[in-house]
């Protein structure tokens, strides 16, 4: 965090100083939890569906919170509270982030300057892990700020953009959209210099109207909110993230199997679901020529978010072998993202119960197909994927089928909204035991409990708002944890 004195954040927010003088000093951490205030503090109350920040702004005040960022004057058991007043919290922390980061750009390209560049992703599918990816390709080079979880959203955003400092070299944003406009604010308050779209697919396709179209439109935000010289790097792969081309205020770089992509994979092999390949680069005046690439990541869906992270990590000035030997020593770094655990029991748990639709939930089940083991079965445990509006029965019905035409031994069918799926395998041909229904994570834990055997590969795998994230941590910590001893996934941001 960049040191800042009170007056100055309510010069960015537009506030009016409350019970505290301008030149008080903030230079500790921006947050918006009272428990994780510390001495130079600004506590960011915000009013939630559940919670009023206010009502926590004492406690903050008395860990050490410099102030108190509010809609409202706060006070608490001895009077007044020390506060930045704001029409809109939200809106006000928003723009505290977007002078914080321009300050930070004036001076890195100044005469000293060690130069600064933001990287930001965005897409249907992949946006945390390749978050992740490029956190750990780009900090081989130099100090890398990147969110925690999937802070990803018009709080988690500028909270991240707040904890850079001078020192900060890369910034990685993740950007997420559940609406038209969403990316527009997003890239407001940070413009990009190296943008990365991913993927158009069926996430958040409710709040799109149901059209993959208007989801590409709004994906597409974040190509032409680029900062001046911008690169759009896009998915040769992907149609409608390829046509972004045309939208792009300045160069393209593209990555993906197709001819047309400058970073590619070539001879694509995969051992027990992890892939390796040849890194191929045509980027002339940065990078031209090859390198080879194992990843530890599971799954063959991952090849495209290494290959947006080499491109991004390319663009952003690192050399071909760097990129190379970082993506093949990179890890998930977020909790409930293809955490794949071995028990001392014999049983592989694959854990990807953090998020999901329709592209991400097809990518785990194949996934799971390449790890199941001879000796064993593939146990595929899935929830409801949420915010699909009317293409949500199609969509949970197109996963239960394809389950049967994987082969998967057992389907384990967890809520009421995620019947279509095994309504979806029945129709396929499935019969007898190979799907089962339950009604809720307590009922998965039993059936796991008493099912499981030697050998088993389990994957977890729904939207958080389902729950199933409980029963991932309930069966890595092999099947039973005491009762109320789930473990939190720290993360509520989708």
């Amino acid at each position: 965090m960049t040191a800042l004195t009170v007056g100055q954040v309510a010069a960015a927010t537009g506030g009016r100083l409350v019970h505290v003088a301008p030149a008080s000093v903030v230079d500790g951490p921006v947050v918006t939890d009272s428990r994780q205030v510390g001495p130079g503090s600004l506590f960011v109350a915000l009013t939630g569906e559940h919670a009023d920040g206010l009502d926590y702004a004492a406690t903050a005040v008395a860990s050490g919170a410099v102030a108190v960022l509010a809609d409202r004057e706060p006070s608490g058991p001895d009077g007044p509270l020390p506060a930045v007043v704001v029409p809109d919290t939200t809106a006000a922390l928003g723009r505290l982030a977007q002078a914080v980061l321009a300050d930070l750009r004036e001076a890195a390209a100044g005469p000293g300057g060690s130069g600064r560049r933001v990287v930001a992703v965005t897409g249907s599918v992949g946006k945390t892990t390749t978050k992740d990816l490029l956190a750990q390709v780009l900090g081989a080079a130099g100090p890398t700020v990147a969110p925690v979880r999937s802070f990803n959203n018009e709080i988690g955003l500028p909270l991240t953009v707040l904890t850079a400092d001078a020192q900060t070299r890369y910034l990685v944003l993740e950007m997420g959209a559940s609406a038209p406009g969403d990316l527009d604010y997003l890239t407001g308050i940070a413009p990009p210099d190296v943008a990365v779209v991913l993927a158009v697919g069926q996430a958040h396709l409710g709040g799109f109207g149901g059209s993959l179209d208007d989801v590409a439109r709004a994906k597409s935000e974040l190509v032409t909110g680029l900062a001046p010289g911008g690169v759009a790097v896009l998915n040769a792969d992907d149609p409608r993230v390829a046509a972004m081309a045309d939208l792009a205020p300045g160069e393209v770089v593209r990555f993906g199997f197709a001819d047309t992509a400058q970073v590619r994979a070539q001879g694509l092999r995969l051992e027990r679901g992890r892939a390796a390949f040849t890194l191929a680069v045509d980027l002339p005046g940065r990078a031209v020529g090859s390198a080879e690439v194992r990843l530890r990541l599971v799954g063959e869906h991952h090849v495209h978010n290494a290959l947006a992270t080499a491109a991004a990590a390319l663009v952003a000035g690192l050399d071909l072998d760097t990129v190379a030997a970082a993506l093949s020593t990179a890890d998930i770094r977020s909790p409930h993202r293809m955490h794949v655990v071995d028990r001392p029991d014999g049983v592989t748990v694959v854990d990807d119960s953090y998020n999901a639709n329709p592209d991400s939930m097809r990518a785990a089940l194949k996934a799971l197909a390449l790890l199941a083991r001879p000796d064993g079965r593939s146990v595929a445990v899935l929830g409801e994927m949420l915010e699909l509006g009317d293409a949500s029965l199609t969509a949970h019905d197109a996963i239960g089928r394809l389950a049967v035409r994987l082969d998967i031994a057992l389907t384990v069918v967890v809520g009421a909204g995620a019947h279509p799926i095994a309504t979806g395998a029945a129709h396929e041909g499935s019969w007898g035991d190979e799907v089962v229904e339950v009604p809720d994570v307590d009922a998965a834990a039993a059936l796991l409990r008493d099912e499981l055997r030697p050998g088993d590969v389990v994957l977890v795998k729904s939207s958080y708002g389902s729950g199933l994230w409980r029963l991932g941590d309930r069966l890595i910590a092999e099947g039973r944890l005491p009762d109320g001893q789930d473990a939190d996934p720290d993360g509520v941001l989708t």
